[in-house]
């Protein structure tokens, strides 16, 4: 390990213990400033204070500002170790994950529209695609095995590839959002996904593939870690506290930015798998095919303190072609409930990940639920591994 990431380590513990230490001290700040919810999966219905997803994240940009001299310095590196193109590239990626914390506290406080959700973070990456486009401009894809034959060994796809690392950054700031609202979900998601892409990043050092690349995206990571650490510790379950769509953007964004500037946007998307599953089973309700309400929580049962699936109604000849065919297709595959009254009035779950769980394993205490969806990142995550390494080579190997 050079003198960089060994730094960089050695911060992001700091960064661990400060954020354990004053994550009390602005909970009850927040309780005080009325910036509280309602823990709605409890029987006393809990008061809660809100964002404090705000607090890890300043204290991982102070860490982030900190660490800048290290591996930037004339002075510890000397003149032939400087980057400017690396340096500019870590000021742009923290002025993107800046504006996404912005939004995410904007957000908690004014409860913004789903328009704004999706047109703040392409703006927060506007300069992040300058850099790329500065530094790199590689546009290039290599084309699988199967179809080189017609296509060529690679194939340069323009301006689509900026399209896509835009829209790579909305869905990762808003994926994790989307599956969220139990006690632990958000930021146990977001410290599985950070640590697989630390191992993704070690292993592609050890490799010794884009060293620059990977380095950098530690760089980020590792204290993106260790305050997510600090933070479950007190939003898992039974919390104390809640992170707020803060968070959710903040981690977001950060993911995105070790993607597209570490060089491996394709490679992250794989460890959202579970995200990406929640985002299509959900697509009916985003779209408006089928009603959406404002929460689509799970049902708590205050008797058996146990988690039913929320559900929706509507009536059955208003859902349209689209929504037709999305729960004709759910039905057969049992993914979810379906109930039809005699006057055509349907209840059915809400479509999200958490209810589909338990529309499969039936009510569950919250807890157990967490760790089935934990589980199942943790699974991806393997997963996503196979799909990096053995198959990936057995379609892209010359």
């Amino acid at each position: 390990m050079d003198l960089s990431l060994a730094t960089n380590f050695i911060i992001s513990v700091g960064a661990y213990i400060t954020s354990v230490r004053i994550i009390p001290t602005f909970r009850e700040k927040l309780i005080k400033s009325n910036l509280i919810g309602h823990d709605l999966c409890k029987k006393d219905k809990t008061k809660v204070p809100e964002s404090l997803g705000v607090v890890t994240a300043c204290v991982f940009l102070v860490a982030m500002f900190f660490f800048i001299p290290v591996p930037f310095s004339f002075f510890l590196n000397g003149k032939d170790d400087f980057s400017q193109e690396e340096f500019v590239e870590l000021i742009v990626a923290l002025l993107s994950i800046c504006c996404m914390i912005l939004l995410g506290f904007a957000d908690d406080v004014l409860d913004l529209r789903w328009r704004h959700k999706v047109l703040l973070p392409t703006i927060a990456t506007l300069p992040l695609l300058m850099v790329y486009y500065v530094n790199y401009n590689s546009t290039t894809i290599l084309v699988p095995k199967f179809a080189r034959s017609f296509l060529g060994l690679t194939v340069d796809i323009g301006v689509l590839y900026y399209v896509y690392m835009g829209m790579l950054a909305v869905f990762c700031t808003n994926a994790i959002n989307i599956l969220a609202g139990i006690n632990g979900l958000e930021v146990g998601q977001a410290i599985i996904i950070a640590a697989s892409i630390i191992v993704f990043n070690f292993t592609e050092l050890i490799l010794g593939n884009q060293v620059k690349a990977h380095r950098f995206s530690l760089y980020l990571i590792s204290p993106f870690l260790a305050t997510s650490l600090a933070l479950w510790k007190y939003n898992k379950y039974p919390a104390k506290i809640f992170v707020g769509d803060t968070f959710c953007y903040f981690a977001g964004m950060t993911f995105a930015v070790v993607g597209i500037l570490g060089h491996f946007s394709k490679t992250l998307l794989l460890f959202f798998i579970p995200q990406i599953i929640n985002f299509l089973y959900s697509v009916p309700q985003l779209f408006h095919f089928i009603p959406c309400p404002r929460h689509r929580l799970p049902q708590y049962d205050s008797k058996t303190d146990l988690l039913h699936t929320s559900t929706t109604t509507f009536q059955k000849d208003k859902i349209g072609r689209f929504g037709f065919l999305f729960v004709t297709l759910f039905r057969k595959l049992k993914f979810i409930s379906w109930t039809e009254k005699p006057d055509g009035t349907v209840i059915t779950n809400n479509f999200t990940l958490i209810n589909l769980v338990l529309v499969i394993f039936g009510p569950v205490h919250e807890s157990i639920v967490t760790h089935m969806l934990l589980g199942i990142q943790v699974a991806s995550t393997l997963i996503a591994f196979i799909i990096r390494y053995p198959l990936a080579s057995y379609f892209y190997n010359k």
